[in-house]
C-alpha cells in the first residue's frame, strides 16, 4: 500500500456469487498464510487477548455484564484486522512480510476510511450495549435484587429465561447485520481506494446475494470465537488470525474488481 495523496476513486467491483468450496478454500488458505506469518497473527490477535481480559475485569465478576461484554466484543474485531487483511495481500501479491511496512500501513490508515468505518462500529456497539442493558432491565428490572455472582438461579426464573433468548434474538439479528456491513467493506477498504459507504453497501448487496454461504460463513466465525474465548481468550491467538486471513480470501472471491476476473477465484 501507498499513499493515498492524489490516488482517484477505484472502479467500484462486482459482486460474485460464491460457493461452498469458495469458504473451504478461504480457510484453508487462512491457515496457510498464518503458517506462513504467525508473528504477524499473535501481534494482531494479542489486541483481541488483551482486550477480553480487561473487558472481563471490568465486569467485576458480574455475570451480565460479562454476558453482554463477551457477546459484544467480537463486534468490534474486523476493524483492527487491517494488520491480518495486509498480511494476506502481501501474501498474495508476493510482496515482503516487513514489520515496519505492515505496521507502517496499519497507521496510514487514520488517513483513509478505516477511521470512518471504525467510528459506525463504534456507534453500534454502544447502541448494542445500551440495548442490552435496556432488555436486562426490563425482563429483571422488577426481580428481588440476587446477587447473581453466587446464585444464578434468577436466570432460571420465566423472566430470566425470557431475557435470555431476547439477548440473543436481538444480539444476534445486529450481530449479522453488523457482519453483513464489514464483512467485505474493511478489506475492501485497505485494498483499494472507495468510500466507506459505498464499501459497506457493496458488502451488503454481497452478503445478501450469498445469503446462505455468507451465514454460514458468520456462524464459522461465531462459533470459532465463542469456543476459543473459553480457555481464558487464549483460543484467539490462533482462531483470529486463520479467520482474519480467510476473511481476506472471502473478499478477493466475493468481489470481483475489474481485470482481474478469475484471478481472485484461484486457490
Amino acid at each position: 500500500m501507498t499513499d493515498t495523496t492524489g490516488i482517484q476513486p477505484s472502479p467500484r467491483p462486482e459482486i460474485a456469487e460464491l460457493e461452498w468450496s469458495d469458504i473451504l478454500c478461504a480457510l484453508k488458505t487462512g491457515w496457510s498464510d498464518y503458517r506462513r506469518a504467525p508473528g504477524f497473527g499473535l501481534v494482531f490477535s494479542a489486541v483481541y487477548v488483551l482486550g477480553g481480559l480487561f473487558l472481563s475485569f471490568v465486569s467485576g465478576g458480574f455475570v451480565t455484564q460479562t454476558l453482554i461484554l463477551a457477546l459484544g466484543f467480537p463486534l468490534v474485531a474486523p476493524f483492527a484486522a487491517v494488520g491480518l487483511y495486509e498480511t494476506s495481500r502481501r501474501i498474495e501479491q508476493g510482496e515482503p512480510l516487513k514489520l515496519g511496512q505492515i505496521f507502517g500501513v496499519v497507521w496510514r490508515e487514520k488517513d483513509r476510511q478505516i477511521p470512518w468505518a471504525g467510528a459506525v462500529i463504534v456507534l453500534y456497539f454502544l447502541f448494542y450495549f445500551f440495548l442490552a442493558h435496556m432488555i436486562f432491565a426490563l425482563f429483571m428490572g422488577l426481580s428481588v435484587m440476587t446477587n447473581v455472582t453466587s446464585s444464578l438461579d434468577v436466570f432460571l426464573t420465566p423472566n430470566g429465561l425470557a431475557m435470555i433468548a431476547v439477548e440473543f434474538l436481538v444480539g444476534g439479528g445486529l450481530a449479522f447485520l453488523l457482519f453483513a456491513l464489514t464483512a467485505l467493506s474493511l478489506p475492501l477498504l485497505v485494498d483499494r481506494e472507495i468510500d466507506f459507504i459505498t464499501a459497506m453497501l457493496l458488502s451488503l448487496q454481497a452478503v445478501r446475494r450469498n445469503i446462505a454461504l455468507m451465514a454460514a460463513w458468520a456462524g464459522i466465525i461465531a462459533v470459532s470465537v465463542v469456543v476459543a474465548m473459553i480457555p481464558a481468550y487464549l483460543g484467539l491467538f490462533v482462531a483470529l488470525p486463520v479467520l482474519g486471513h480467510a476473511t481476506w480470501h472471502i473478499y478477493r472471491r466475493a468481489l470481483i474488481h475489474p481485470g482481474e476476473a478469475g484471478k481472485a477465484l484461484s486457490p
